[in-house]
């Protein structure tokens, strides 16, 4: 009896070692084929960090949205202002990335210097690090951008996220907090 069960708890560790490895296996397998994409649109309810910010608003001057696909399928989305000054709030980001935009039509057609990511949100596991080191290798490529900052609610699951990312923390505003990525070009 006692060597009969010994040999199920044998199989079960077996089994679950195999499961694990498939699932894990998965999971790299959507990393690696997964691309970072620039929308035109996303669906607002789905963001739980801004969800009152509709679509005319992320893709207004200076602003854009991206997205990590794959299989056709966008697993994550992050939304971006370009600004050349850390904003406080949405409405501060607004302003600056509108100001920037006008500023660089002047110039050379390109945005501003610090790229902010005011949301992130993802429906696949590893969707919210995968965007983040797209983003990242996105900016580092960039010509006009030094900087990646975020703006970011005043809760611990944005803090935990980004500390986690590797950022640190620039300063805590009223409504918001900015981190930032470190890049080295």
């Amino acid at each position: 009896m006692i060597k009969k069960s010994k040999n199920r708890i044998k199989a079960r560790i077996r089994k679950s070692k195999i499961d694990i490895k498939k699932n894990i296996d998965n999971f790299f397998e959507w990393v690696k084929g997964a691309k970072l994409v620039e929308l035109t649109e996303c669906n607002p309810d789905e963001d739980p960090v801004r969800p009152e910010l509709d679509n005319k608003f992320r893709t207004g001057y200076g602003r854009k949205i991206y997205g990590v696909q794959y299989q056709g399928e966008i697993h994550a989305v992050m939304c971006f202002a370009y600004t050349n000054i850390i904003p406080r709030s949405v409405d501060e980001l607004e302003k600056l990335s509108t100001d920037a935009f006008l500023q660089s039509a002047m110039r050379d057609q390109k945005g501003g210097q610090i790229a902010v990511a005011y949301t992130v949100w993802s429906k696949k596991k590893g969707g919210g690090k995968l965007i983040v080191k797209e983003v990242f290798k996105k900016i580092k490529k960039s010509n006009h951008l030094n900087r990646l900052v975020t703006l970011s609610p005043l809760t611990e699951m944005a803090t935990s996220f980004h500390e986690r990312n590797g950022a640190k923390l620039v300063q805590v505003n009223e409504e918001t907090q900015n981190f930032e990525y470190k890049i080295i070009k």
